[in-house]
């Protein structure tokens, strides 16, 4: 099945959700990709394009699949790292990437700040690396679901935007896809920039 065709069948959503659920553990998953092709071709309705299929995916769906989806992976990644026991503890320790976010996780949430937890949901690998160290560190689920929530809706929010606004500015056209593309790239590179930003001493 063509992405052209995938895109105008019913099974959207549960391709979408399937790559949001398990690109946690599988970052190069194109759930990004496949959340703002879906959204161009239901912009693509609105804008009166002949060559558009009459059966589009609707954005509000959309966007609660993949956000759903993201809860969904970052708590089974959480749980497993709450029960991960020594050995992931160990390895947690030999990476400093981990144990860094480990220890920023920690504050922030202690403090009833999470918003590192939603803008690591933008970075490459942030979502994982946010969820390990939540579970592993034994942060209560209290503290951690509500940013995780947060963090899903602000990006599948963002990502459905994307392809929308494309779509309706761009039309349905492999440029508005690229376009957009490019933006949730740009706003990855600027989360993963301020994730690794050394905390200063008033942190």
């Amino acid at each position: 099945m063509s992405l052209g065709a995938l895109t105008s069948s019913p099974w959207i959503y549960a391709v979408v959700a399937l790559s949001v659920l398990f690109d946690i553990v599988l970052p190069v998953l194109p759930s990004g990709v496949l959340v703002i092709t879906a959204a161009t071709a239901a912009a693509a309705a609105g804008t009166g394009a002949g060559s558009v299929p009459h059966e589009v995916p609707d954005i509000l769906i959309l966007m609660l699949c993949a956000a759903t989806a993201s809860v969904l992976g970052d708590l089974a990644v959480y749980r497993l790292a709450w029960r991960g026991g020594e050995r992931l503890d160990r390895a947690i320790a030999r990476s400093r990437r981990l144990t860094t976010a480990q220890e920023r996780l920690g504050t922030a949430l202690s403090r009833g700040g999470g918003a590192l937890v939603v803008i690591a949901r933008f970075a490459p690998a942030g979502r994982s690396i946010v969820s390990l160290a939540a579970g592993a560190a034994h942060r209560k689920v209290r503290e951690f679901l509500p940013w995780s929530a947060l963090a899903g809706v602000a990006w599948a929010g963002y990502s459905v935007a994307l392809g929308y606004f494309g779509g309706q500015w761009l039309g349905a056209t492999w440029l508005a896809t690229g376009v957009s593309l490019l933006a949730l790239f740009a706003a990855g590179a600027g989360a993963a920039f301020l994730v690794r930003r050394p905390r200063t001493a008033a942190n």
